[in-house]
């Protein structure tokens, strides 16, 4: 998406992008819709839409991602839908580690180690052996303990 670039389009994009700082929600939807042509999701921020909006002022103005970038982007997104985006990895605590859950009222405190974890002066082989001890049945540990989340767990167990 190329063009030829003036000075006069230099100026009017300075301004477009000097008058999102003061633009409303609305104003920021509408913006969104003209360049996208779609509908923004629907719980956006008023920062994310501001940016979202900016880039793509600007890649309108100045151009789009060198073609090395998008190569790169897209050999990174190889294997996964275009429909979502990709997966990060789940966190993994490193030995040291800290892990502060609080469940129904009362905060539990793991210290994460090499070759298991330690939970109110025992040691236990797994996250998951604590969340069960908390909970009284059947957790994930990294999902109790916030390392995961729901959607990752539901895919990869």
């Amino acid at each position: 998406m190329k063009r030829a670039f003036r000075r006069r389009d230099s100026e009017q994009l300075a301004q477009e992008l000097a008058a999102l700082s003061a633009a409303s929600v609305r104003h920021l939807k509408d913006r969104w819709r003209a360049l996208y042509g779609t509908e923004p999701p629907r719980y956006i921020s008023w920062e994310l839409l501001t940016g979202a909006v900016a880039y793509r002022l600007q890649e309108r103005t100045l151009g789009s991602l060198k073609p090395s970038t998008q190569r790169l982007l897209e050999h990174i997104g190889e294997g996964h839908s275009s429909n979502y985006p990709a997966q990060l990895a789940a966190a993994k605590a490193t030995a040291g580690t800290v892990l502060i859950r609080e469940w129904r009222g009362v905060s539990h405190r793991v210290t994460v180690l090499d070759d298991g974890v330690v939970y109110q002066g025992r040691r236990y082989q797994s996250l998951s052996e604590v969340a069960r001890l908390i909970t009284g049945s059947r957790w994930s540990g990294p999902l109790f303990f916030g390392l995961k989340n729901r959607a990752q767990e539901a895919r990869h167990g």
